[in-house]
């Protein structure tokens, strides 16, 4: 969870039971942060599916088949084959040779791009991927002319040395043969496809400028501490699909605002609203207000082993409709969003570094380039969501109606 508190765990393809799961975390499962490091690894983008996916199922192969393994070597190996097939660069070319096959359709990707466009905004495209992988995928789902909407293509960019470098220069890809020139790169022309670079370099070379840049100083040494310098706009949004590899240093060093591309939520909000799923909320949200009103009943006395016997069955209640939750997902691991009931670090941080999050870019094809957005005020702290009494919810709340 975002408490780096261990909510639940997995064993191959199997849910660690409670009692494991108290005895292998001394009960408390919150872990140090040296603790963190030396157990746990972070997976939080797509890319991190697939090492996922791949650790359950071959920890599971060992399990099925009595094979005594190391847990440890056993997620080394698997993390170093996958580095090694994708800095080898058999799977993006395998991708490329069948796009059909890898890349889904973005029938309205080119609809939001031309709209940003014809509104004035300047579109830039930075990707770690090679330029000829970049190429394929966007030939699929925009068209051959795709490099038409963007002012500045930039791959192989190299994230996120990208934004923590200052003297990074770019170099110019030939699109033909996918080969780095030599000479000197002073400005970004739309049409040409660059490398490498950093957001220092990105600014002169596009002579990005801000109405407030009046006051900087051309030769300034750090544009990082210049704080009329565009690098700290939020008039820039940026769109990325990596949360640490992208938006965290894009929020947090630059004030930008961010976006996030986060596939699960649209499949969320389908389920979200299936009855099956609805039931079992409704059916949480009753037995836990039937918690709070019977202990309000009981008052400060000191509880008798028949109330605590009720109360135990009835979080017995919600602790099962909870696993139904998580079946219905679909996956035995269920809601990226959540560790058990409580937000996953993977939401909170995302949260936290995020404006915006999105199940695909399309989806900004429903607002206007101008459109602001008027969220609703962020509700940390239980008396803000319930008021001045949170334990406390009166049987005629909107809920029973």
């Amino acid at each position: 969870s975002y408490t780096h508190k261990v909510a639940a765990a997995w064993e191959g393809r199997h849910r660690v039971d409670r009692k494991r799961l108290m005895g292998e975390y001394s009960g408390k499962r919150a872990l140090t942060p040296s603790q963190r490091r030396k157990r746990l690894r972070p997976l939080n983008d797509l890319f991190s599916m697939a090492e996922c996916c791949l650790m359950a199922d071959t920890v599971q192969f060992f399990l099925d088949r009595e094979i005594p393994f190391c847990a440890r070597s056993a997620v080394t190996d698997v993390l170093g084959a996958i580095t090694g097939t994708h800095i080898s660069g058999d799977f993006h070319r395998q991708v490329a040779n069948d796009p059909e096959r890898y890349f889904e359709p973005k029938p309205h990707l080119k609809t939001v791009l031309s709209k940003m466009k014809a509104s004035g905004k300047r579109l830039i495209f930075v990707s770690n991927s090679p330029f000829w992988y970049c190429d394929a995928g966007m030939k699929y789902v925009v068209g051959d002319d795709w490099r038409d909407q963007w002012d500045v293509v930039i791959a192989s960019a190299g994230k996120p040395l990208f934004y923590t470098e200052s003297n990074r220069p770019f170099r110019e890809v030939a699109p033909a043969t996918g080969k780095v020139k030599f000479k000197e790169v002073t400005a970004l022309e739309k049409g040409r496809v660059y490398t490498s670079g950093c957001l220092k370099e990105l600014t002169k070379c596009i002579n990005w400028s801000h109405p407030l840049a009046f006051g900087a100083s051309d030769d300034s040494d750090s544009v990082y501490n210049d704080i009329f310098s565009p690098l700290m706009s939020p008039n820039v949004l940026y769109i990325g699909d990596s949360l640490f590899a992208d938006l965290v240093d894009a929020k947090r060093e630059f004030g930008w605002t961010t976006a996030a591309v986060t596939p699960e939520v649209g499949w969320e909000i389908e389920l979200q609203r299936k009855a099956e799923f609805v039931i079992a909320e409704k059916a949480i949200e009753l037995l836990l207000n039937s918690l709070r009103l019977y202990q309000r009943k009981l008052g400060t006395d000191l509880r008798t082993e028949e109330d605590l016997a009720v109360m135990d069955k009835l979080e017995r209640l919600i602790s099962k409709w909870r696993d139904e939750q998580t079946r219905l997902m679909g996956n035995p691991f269920g809601s990226i969003f959540r560790a058990r009931y409580t937000p996953s670090l993977f939401s909170h941080s995302l949260r936290r570094y995020c404006d915006l999050y999105m199940s695909n870019v399309a989806s900004l094809r429903h607002y206007s380039p101008q459109h602001r957005f008027y969220p609703e005020t962020p509700k940390l702290l239980s008396h803000e969501i319930r008021g001045s009494n949170p334990e406390c919810c009166e049987i005629d709340d909107d809920f029973f109606c």
